[in-house]
């Protein structure tokens, strides 16, 4: 794979990389050209097909295209003159190469997960997480792969499962920590309270809101989503059933952060506690990877609402 950040200029390529834009324009002379906008991984490149001729396919944005051309330089950036392009077939590519992963392992960590529902004990909450994650095998595949965010934190693929898997391990811990808590039903909300962001959010590449994430969001379609299958396991109780959808309906812990409900249990307070902390040691993380001026201070965040900067040791 020709990553993006490792081209030179002269450099002859031929490779597939997601065309993120595409944009149809004319020179002063008339003559129509495309602008594109190239991505993997490692960053974006500016691309021009300025001769549409016969070697020149179609091909929409957020398709995989497979491009050759000669890396060239205009105003001090790399740009690809590219003089043939057709969709890339499948199995030329692999999503990975194009999209931020998570740094940890899918397998280990989706494994740690099922463990973790494995030693819930109360056997309505154990059969409804079984449903999901074991027997779900298409839910549990998209669950695996996706975002738990457009931005902001774990924003990538995978990103979802681990989120989830680092909440549900520090509701573990508080419930360890604070024998009051009912761990079975705070580790329960913990595993299921972002499922909504399956359907919220679209898959990679595109990894943006659908009609039904923007109109009802992720908070009630997952609370919608447990009522459902809530009611396919015989006996449920119904004052359980009520707790978790609770837990899941305050897991963000105030109403101007799109809870509809605020934490009455103790065990939705540990909850909204776990998602926040994880959600803004994430978001830190992510900042301080994504710093490039040199300087010990980043600027005012607005998430924050503070003057950050990182500690000594992490330091670039």
């Amino acid at each position: 794979m020709n990553y993006i950040n490792g081209l030179r200029e002269g450099e002859m390529l031929s490779e597939v990389y997601l065309c993120k834009t595409k944009v149809t324009a004319k020179t002063k002379a008339g003559k129509t050209y495309y602008s594109l906008t190239l991505q993997d991984k490692t960053g974006m490149l500016d691309a021009k097909i300025w001769d549409l001729n016969n070697g020149i396919g179609h091909f929409e944005p957020m398709q995989y295209i497979h491009v050759e051309g000669q890396v060239t330089s205009f105003n001090d950036a790399l740009q690809l003159n590219v003089k043939r392009v057709r969709v890339a077939d499948e199995g030329e590519y692999d999503v990975s190469d194009y999209m931020p992963c998570t740094k940890k392992d899918p397998d280990v960590m989706f494994q740690t997960l099922l463990a973790l529902i494995q030693s819930v004990r109360e056997p309505h909450l154990n059969r409804l997480l079984t449903g999901f994650f074991v027997d779900d095998t298409d839910f549990a595949q998209r669950f695996r792969k996706h975002s738990a965010a457009k931005s902001i934190h774990h924003g990538f693929i995978g990103g979802l499962l681990e989120h989830t898997l680092s909440v549900a391990q520090l509701c573990d811990f508080y419930a360890g920590h604070y024998p009051i808590l009912n761990r079975d039903l705070l580790l329960t909300a913990a595993i299921f309270h972002d499922i909504g962001k399956v359907d919220e959010l679209s898959g990679f590449p595109e990894n943006d809101y659908t009609d039904e994430g923007q109109l009802v969001g992720h908070i009630v379609m997952g609370a919608m989503m447990l009522r459902e299958r809530i009611k396919t396991i015989e006996d449920f109780p119904e004052m359980l059933a009520n707790e978790l959808l609770h837990c899941i309906l305050s897991h963000h812990g105030e109403l101007e952060f799109g809870s509809p409900k605020k934490p009455a249990l103790i065990e939705a307070v540990a909850l909204a506690y776990a998602d926040n902390t994880d959600a803004k040691i994430q978001t830190f993380t992510e900042l301080l990877e994504n710093h490039k001026e040199k300087g010990d201070w980043l600027g005012y965040n607005k998430i924050f609402e503070s003057n950050i900067r990182p500690t000594k040791d992490d330091r670039k």
